[in-house]
């Protein structure tokens, strides 16, 4: 099939080059424009830019999804499918280009964990399994028909930097699989439960503090949700603390968020007992263990 591809971050590489070297047809890449990526930094592109510029393939940048200028660049590539993966909310105009229509590549278990961050909110919410969907686009967001899942175990302990790289490969394959079933046509639609749809909103600062009111399993699944990007926080004497690590700690009569040094660990108050801070940063500084926030700093106070 002549395929156009869609994407812009490193979660969509995998799935670029399971299809380049495939024996379907990359007639181009879709990805953003290039932007600056940090402060007085020219600009650079995107990761998906980067390696199609490195496979020889054609690239479209875009800006505005809605422009006739765009619609018509890709009426000309008579395309057979729109893959799209970790991309932008394609509209009806665009959808409608492609002769079998536009697939998309999610890291959940649609329908739960619709939106932008499904990953995170997995292992922050504690699951023991997620994976990925593979489903036609329509107009609202990620509520197509599916065309296949694949499930895979979260590890009591990873953190979602190690789901993500683990998913970015077995969606790939998936994929992959899902276009070969829609070019032979074997291939069964499963419409998605909307009553079961789960939220998987984007992540700011407002939702990534912690709050110690919660349980100690509830912080940990948090802070590993949360690693390694955008990290969890808290505030510590006027200042943003980051959390990028913790672990379960003894149980101790103490408030919600009070710090406190006992047997060589850091302990933080939560409301059935204590998690331990393994790795933190502040301001300014490099990331430090527990024992180095101790040695360096005095332990007291509230977090929150």
């Amino acid at each position: 099939m002549n395929i156009v591809f869609m994407g812009s971050p490193d979660f969509a590489i995998p799935s670029l080059n399971k299809i380049h070297q495939s024996h379907h047809t990359l007639k181009a890449v879709v990805t953003n424009v290039d932007k600056r990526r940090g402060r007085g930094s020219e600009k650079a592109p995107t990761p998906v830019k980067a390696r199609a510029k490195e496979l020889g393939l054609p690239i479209i940048e875009v800006e505005d999804l809605t422009s006739e200028e765009f619609e018509d660049e890709l009426k000309k590539l008579d395309p057979d499918l729109f893959v799209v993966v970790a991309f932008r909310v394609l509209p009806k105009s665009v959808l409608a280009i492609p002769r079998t229509g536009s697939i998309n590549l999610h890291a959940s278990l649609l329908p739960k964990y619709r939106g932008a961050a499904p990953i995170h909110w997995a292992v922050i919410n504690g699951e023991e399994e997620t994976g990925c969907t593979i489903f036609f686009l329509d107009e609202k967001v990620d509520t197509g028909n599916i065309i296949l899942q694949k499930k895979i175990q979260i590890g009591n302990e990873e953190t979602t930097g190690e789901v993500y790289e683990r998913l970015m490969l077995e969606g790939s394959e998936a994929l992959l699989e899902a276009i070969n079933k829609i070019e032979e046509g074997d291939y069964a639609l499963q419409p998605q439960n909307h009553k079961e749809a789960t939220p998987a909103p984007k992540l700011f600062k407002e939702n990534t503090r912690i709050d110690f009111t919660k349980t100690a399993k509830q912080i940990f699944d948090m802070v590993r949700g949360l690693n390694p990007f955008p990290v969890a926080w808290v505030e510590w004497q006027g200042k943003k603390m980051n959390i990028y690590k913790i672990q379960l700690g003894p149980y101790a009569n103490v408030d919600p968020g009070e710090l406190f040094h006992k047997n060589g660990k850091v302990l933080v108050g939560c409301s059935d007992g204590t998690v331990e801070l393994m790795e933190v940063q502040l301001p300014g500084k490099k990331r430090m263990t527990g024992e180095e926030f101790a040695n360096g700093y005095e332990i007291a106070g509230t977090l929150c």
